[in-house]
């Protein structure tokens, strides 16, 4: 790794700790470059802009979720296991980053975004769409717009997310599986099976 990634390195992880314990607005260019140990000028090197180096932040996150999606959608199991799965591992990524996943799913900045981070988190979105679809065609999932319940299933899991990544509930806390199987229940159809001779 040259000297100039490992400079980047410390700029992103700087500007990432900032953005999402500070806020945007609040972050300066003077700061990022002092928690890095940069001068302010070595910023510009990397980044156009601190809504660049924004952006940049903002799409790897989106990455790393959209990843998490098709590993997800790969699993040879249901519907539910796959969102299941796709619940677990954005935990545990908010458990290990934090910052990353409070970037993507707990702070709105859709005034920051540029196409290329809105384009980023769409393929995350439909991704999940497409795992609530599933859902939906093998009965397992609530009649409705796919949109609408792969959003009431985020809200609920981004409750989750939110209060691991600010470390208000530790891995294995009681309220961390009673969230995540809610996520299921607000979007799983009832089993309507009657018991009887």
């Amino acid at each position: 790794m040259t000297q100039a990634d490992l400079t980047r390195q410390r700029l992103v992880r700087a500007a990432l700790e900032l953005f999402t314990a500070r806020g945007y607005h609040e972050t300066t260019t003077p700061e990022i470059a002092k928690k890095a140990g940069v001068a302010e000028g070595t910023i510009y090197r990397h980044f156009t802009s601190k809504q660049h180096c924004f952006n940049e932040l903002y799409r790897a996150a989106a990455r790393w979720a959209a990843q998490l999606v098709k590993d997800a959608d790969a699993l040879k199991v249901g519907p539910r296991e796959k969102l299941a799965e796709l619940a677990r591992g954005l935990v545990a990524g908010a458990v290990r980053e934090p910052a990353v996943a409070r970037l993507f799913f707990v702070y709105r900045h859709e005034d920051l975004l540029d196409e290329e981070s809105r384009k980023t988190a769409r393929e995350f979105r439909l991704g999940l769409e497409s795992l609530i679809a599933q859902g939906k065609a093998d009965g397992s999932v609530k009649p409705g717009a796919a949109e609408v319940w792969a959003g009431v299933w985020l809200g609920v899991v981004t409750l989750a997310i939110d209060r691991v990544s600010a470390k208000e509930w530790p891995e294995g806390h009681g309220n961390l599986q009673l969230t995540l199987d809610g996520a299921w229940d607000a979007i799983g159809a009832s089993d309507r099976r009657t018991v009887g001779p």
